[in-house]
């Protein structure tokens, strides 16, 4: 599908599958709509379910220019536009939560939220232990060095290994406008909208999750009012593809089929 968005024109790949009320599914960082099919398939049986890959994600063109959180929601709002939804309820993990809870903690909103269900989402800011804020320091030394014209000369391979060795196997995947953007959405912190968010939430979690924390799935929890937490116990970060059977169970429960 073709869509103008934030001025220009983008290919955005996406599944469309089943009939009735709509769901959105929107996926975690770098990965695909293809990589919730187990969960798609589930729901499409009872619903409407609309998977888009983000710009940069899958076969989706790449943007020209890095993406806050915020259009990453306003992108979502363009894609639903576009194919004339009006209203919806929304699953997102992980990046995907983090675009819910941008959206959610909106006012005056063109469409109308129905049920949330955010797995293993981000969104949450971790206070950094001072071993971190070194590491952040000295990273951003060493890359204002290699970034001089002599050191780029001599060493070119320099700058590609620093950020190999001192960033996350996402980062170092991903293209420079796509770091740029993970960059921004890694300081993007919703701990102070979340009391504003009035719709049905379901939490679903990883109890060993690495990558965030259980412990923001309780500040989640507590802030906002109308939600409820599953623990997925001995999960990481993908607890939906680690216990599939607990997950379709508590999604039937929570959208009531």
């Amino acid at each position: 599908m073709q869509m103008s968005f934030k001025g220009e024109m983008l290919e955005i790949d996406y599944l469309d599958r089943g009939q009735g009320d709509v769901i959105v599914l929107l996926e975690g960082w770098g990965t695909t709509a293809a990589l919730y099919e187990s969960i798609i398939r589930m729901l499409s049986g009872h619903f409407r379910v609309l998977a888009p890959d983000f710009p940069g994600f899958g076969r989706s063109d790449e943007p020209s220019f890095a993406y806050t959180a915020a259009d990453y929601a306003d992108f979502v709002l363009a894609f639903m536009q576009k194919l004339g939804v009006t209203r919806a309820s929304f699953i997102g993990h992980s990046h995907g939560g983090r675009v819910i809870l941008e959206l959610a903690s909106r006012e005056n909103l063109p469409i109308v939220p129905e049920k949330l269900v955010l797995i293993d989402a981000a969104g949450i800011v971790s206070k950094k232990s001072f071993a971190k804020r070194a590491r952040i320091r000295t990273y951003k030394i060493l890359k204002r060095v290699f970034l001089t014209k002599p050191v780029r000369r001599l060493f070119p391979g320099a700058l590609p290994a620093l950020q190999k060795k001192f960033g996350s196997a996402d980062y170092a995947s991903s293209s420079p406008v796509l770091r740029e953007s993970m960059v921004k959405l890694i300081n993007t912190d919703y701990t102070g909208r979340l009391s504003r968010i009035p719709f049905p939430t379901l939490l679903i979690w990883g109890e060993k999750d690495d990558a965030t924390p259980l412990s923001h799935a309780k500040i989640m929890e507590r802030e906002i009012p109308d939600c409820g937490l599953v623990v997925i116990p001995g999960a990481g970060h993908f607890s939906y593809v680690q216990d599939l059977a607990l997950t379709e169970r508590v999604l039937k429960s929570f959208f009531e089929f």
